[in-house]
């Protein structure tokens, strides 16, 4: 029993991107070529209360130099952000009222007149890379969607490092087929693949990504093509939204079960690893652990120092709440510590019908965040910005974890994929 629930409590963790990155060995990730015509484009962005962001954002994205035929689309649900997107060039649509994101997206993708939808956030700096690399890969007819990346600007490193692990692990399962794991932020489909999204849907773009697997088509995942936000301030807000996501996921999946049945898709199991197991059987299974492990402490070493983890782990996160700086494996275990938690914060969401499809959210303070001013130039992505940068993936803090990162994909398992972030040859 106990080495059952030790195999659940980390497979999502460990075992699943282990068995992911035996699996891709020896099948490096795809780069396309430039198409001979470069499909048009239509980003669409939705956005409530976000009317200090939305003009920077378009400009952003004006700037671009897309080769091919470029429209924005603006879904602005108030009426201040819908006044400031405006200007020639620009559609914008507005209801006077919040109708959540589903409908948006419903919205914006009706009103795209060209091949390929791109959605992304208002408050998210797309790289001007991003829609060159995402559009390369529909050459392919078999590609239905492409997934970018999600950077975060966290000079902390505590939020940054779940989304490094998180582009890995989406790198290795596009290597081997297709990924699941896809984000708001950077999104680009095929408009004639779109089905309309449910308007109670609290995911969108992991329901949007089934839709276009259960039609046959790829969703390949693209670092090139990668986005930058602000990390959340607090852990309350990270909270709020983590656990949110959790029971959204968990509505999905519960809603698409039969998604979950062995052979349904080819992302089946890549559902259970990546989505449902992570986000619910591995927390359960891991509180359940602690349960045995303390009658056991009395005569087991082993339990003891399994609680003994587990408190170094509630320790740690609790010093980093109150504002500490604990050395980076201390942060690592705050990390894994607080994602178990929000996965049981997540279920308790779930079981009592909290999916909100629009939540209370504040007018964003300030303006469209200074600290990205990224180019492309001569194929290298590089990004300029101030002291406290996203550079800071590959300063001194994280070469230990890079080097260890390199011994073990690559000595260990042969598995030759690159660091997540690193930009690739002809990107």
């Amino acid at each position: 029993m106990i080495l059952s629930l030790g195999a659940i409590a980390v497979y999502g963790h460990a075992l699943y991107p282990l068995y992911v990155a035996l699996k891709s060995r020896g099948h490096p990730a795809e780069e396309p070529e430039d198409p001979d015509a470069w499909p048009s484009m239509s980003v669409v962005i939705s956005a409530y209360r976000e009317a200090t962001v939305i003009k920077d954002k378009i400009d952003e994205l004006s700037a671009t130099g897309y080769p091919g035929p470029l429209e924005i689309i603006v879904v602005a649900d108030d009426p201040a952000t819908a006044q400031a997107a405006r200007r020639p060039g620009v559609t914008v649509l507005s209801a006077g009222m919040r109708l959540g994101k589903c409908e948006a997206v419903n919205r914006g993708v009706a009103t795209a007149n060209h091949d390929i939808v791109v959605l992304s956030d208002a408050n998210a700096h797309l790289a001007p890379g991003s829609l060159r690399a995402a559009a390369r890969h529909f050459r392919n007819p078999a590609v239905g969607a492409v997934a970018g990346e999600k950077r975060v600007d966290d000079p902390a490193g505590v939020q940054g490092f779940y989304w490094r692990f998180e582009s890995w692990l989406k790198q290795c399962e596009s290597a081997i087929g297709q990924t699941i794991g896809v984000v708001g932020e950077m999104l680009a489909f095929r408009r004639n693949a779109f089905r309309a999204l449910p308007p109670d849907v609290a995911v969108d773009d992991a329901w949007l990504a089934l839709d276009i697997t259960e039609a046959g088509l790829r969703v390949v995942y693209e670092p090139s093509a990668y986005s930058v936000e602000t990390a959340s301030p607090t852990y309350s807000e990270e909270w709020e939204r983590r656990t949110r996501v959790v029971a959204g996921n968990l509505d999905m999946l519960w809603r698409r079960r039969e998604a979950l049945l062995p052979g349904a898709l080819p992302v089946t199991p890549q559902l259970w690893g990546h989505r449902l197991v992570r986000s619910s059987f591995g927390p359960i299974a891991h509180v359940m652990l602690i349960g045995v492990s303390v009658p056991a402490a009395r005569r087991s070493w082993a339990a003891r120092l399994f609680l003994a983890g587990n408190i170094a782990g509630a320790g740690s996160l609790a010093t980093m709440i109150h504002g500490g700086d604990p050395p980076a494996p201390v942060r690592l275990a705050a990390q894994v510590f607080f994602l178990q938690a929000v996965a049981l914060g997540g279920i308790r969401r779930f079981l009592r019908g909290e999916r909100p499809v629009a939540w209370p959210k504040p007018d964003r303070a300030g303006s469209f965040p200074s600290h990205p001013a990224i180019a492309v130039e001569q194929g290298a992505v590089r990004e300029q910005r101030g002291p406290r940068s996203r550079s800071m993936i590959d300063s001194r803090r994280y070469a230990p974890v890079r080097r260890h990162y390199d011994r073990f994909s690559r000595s260990a398992l042969g598995v030759r994929l690159s660091w997540p972030g690193t930009p690739r040859k002809g990107s």
